[in-house]
Order: C-alpha cells, then sequence, then structure tokens
C-alpha cells in the first residue's frame, strides 16, 4: 500500500469491481484506452491486475481518496514486457473516473508510484506511455518530472494502423 497526502494506492478488492466498471465503462475513458470494457471485461482486467501483483509485487492499484474512500481510479507500476517496444521497463501509468479528472490526482498517485518504484524496485528508469494526442496525460507526466524521449516513440502494436490513437509517445525518468 501506497499513501500519498490525499490518497491510498491499493491492491483491487471486490468491493471496488462496481466504480471500476463504470470508471472502465466510460466512453471519455474508453476514449483515450481504444475501447471501454464490459463489466465482464473489467473483471478479466482486475484478474489480471492481481496476478501481476502476485507476480511481480507490485501493479497498477486502486486509488482510494483518504477524505470519504472513494475509488478515484487506478494509477500503479507495470512490468513492461519485451514486446513492447519501449520494454522491458517498468511503466507507471493512471486511469481516472472523469468525475476526478482536473483535482490532480493523476499526478499524485503516478509520483507516489514512482517514488515506490524508486525506493523498492531501484529500477534504472521509469517509462509512462500515451497516446500522441493525450495531451492531458503527458502533462501529468511533465507535473512529475519525466521527459520526452520522442526517439523511443512508436506505433502501438496492439492497435490497428489505421487507429486514431496508434501512434505513441515515450517519457522516462531516470533514477
Amino acid at each position: 500500500m501506497i499513501e500519498t497526502e490525499r490518497l491510498i494506492l491499493r491492491p483491487p478488492e471486490d468491493r471496488d469491481r462496481m466504480a471500476l466498471a463504470a470508471m472502465n465503462g466510460d466512453r471519455r475513458v474508453g476514449d483515450w484506452l481504444g475501447s471501454t470494457l464490459t463489466s465482464e471485461q473489467n473483471d478479466a482486467m482486475i484478474d489480471r491486475v492481481l496476478a501481476h501483483i502476485t507476480e511481480h509485487g507490485f501493479g497498477f492499484w486502486t486509488v482510494e481518496r483518504k477524505a470519504d474512500g472513494v475509488i478515484v481510479g487506478m494509477a500503479g507500476l507495470l512490468a513492461m514486457s519485451a514486446d513492447m517496444p519501449p520494454g522491458p521497463a517498468v511503466e507507471v501509468g493512471w486511469r481516472l473516473s472523469p468525475a476526478n479528472w482536473g483535482h490532480g490526482y493523476a499526478s499524485e498517485a503516478a509520483q507516489g508510484a514512482v517514488d515506490w518504484a524508486f525506493a523498492e524496485l531501484k529500477p534504472p528508469e521509469v517509462v509512462a506511455i500515451t497516446a500522441l494526442t493525450n495531451l492531458r496525460s503527458q502533462a501529468v507526466m511533465r507535473r512529475i518530472g519525466m521527459t520526452p524521449e520522442p526517439w523511443r516513440d512508436f506505433n502501438h502494436p496492439r492497435l490497428a494502423a489505421d487507429h486514431p490513437l496508434r501512434r505513441h509517445v515515450v517519457y522516462a525518468l531516470r533514477r
């Protein structure tokens, strides 16, 4: 578990599934992730997240607001495999429900995850990726001290050649 000033990052629990399904099923979230998730797809994603945490000791955690226990989204770390162009690497990522956009939660959660990664995992760098057009996520990356590395930008291998989100940018922060 990671605590920041306003947030708790922790492994997803069964009680989180409904809130996370609502977030992952929201078109505004899906617009940046390539698609929305059905409730069944959300459950499968959470199961994969839990398996990742079991295997690696870290993962994509539920983000809970301390003040009221509301689930604001997910954020954390992923072991990016070699089949992704910037990989293998430790990747930081986030997704928040739209009601929680613009409050600094993404930056706070991402910073907490990066700080934990450097303290506990000690990787040489942490990377973040997003669609070229996702300027809000790129702003989060810059706010937590990451810098763009355009020579590492790539076409996402899991998106169709004509998909509007296919071109991805890479940001990195070195230890």
